[in-house]
């Protein structure tokens, strides 16, 4: 996928609709494709967090990590999601662990320069932070409710 395709699909995306076209081109210049094997590790709790992305194809589980036994599945995203807030927000560090469930493409976005570029331009900055604060209330909420579901069955 070259940088005029991945552009191309950015625009198109739900959470970059309605950016002025600048916009979307800068982020298009900061992303790249990248391939995960199944049950390979996307991001991992309180690591540092310089990336988001957004699931092409293939499945990721975003997870809390449990000190014995298996992790706690919070969300299971596919093509399309939105993967990752923890770039925009200090200490710039990963709230949850992410995997992918199966072979997975994903576009992986450069949050550290995204996050200069919205430093520079505060018109950005606000607008995808507008957008990502849906994305954080939605991961924050399943987890949750998968809190609530596992502890009220433990």
């Amino acid at each position: 996928m070259s940088d005029g395709t991945l552009t191309v699909y950015l625009a198109q995306h739900p959470i970059f609709k309605g950016l002025k076209q600048e916009h979307i081109a800068l982020i298009g210049s900061l992303a790249r494709l990248v391939e995960f094997d199944a049950q390979q590790r996307v991001f991992e709790q309180d690591k540092p967090a310089k990336h988001f992305y957004i699931v092409r194809s293939g499945s990721v589980t975003v997870e809390i990590p449990s000190i014995d036994g298996e992790p706690l599945a919070i969300q299971k995203l596919g093509s399309g999601s939105m993967l990752g807030w923890s770039w925009l927000i200090a200490p710039y560090r990963w709230a949850f662990d992410a995997r992918a469930t199966s072979p997975s493409s994903v576009i992986a976005v450069d949050g550290e320069r995204l996050r200069a570029a919205c430093e520079a331009d505060p018109q950005l900055g606000y607008e995808l932070l507008k957008r990502f604060a849906v994305l954080m209330a939605e991961r924050l909420n399943a987890a949750r409710r998968t809190a609530i579901r596992h502890y009220a069955g433990a």
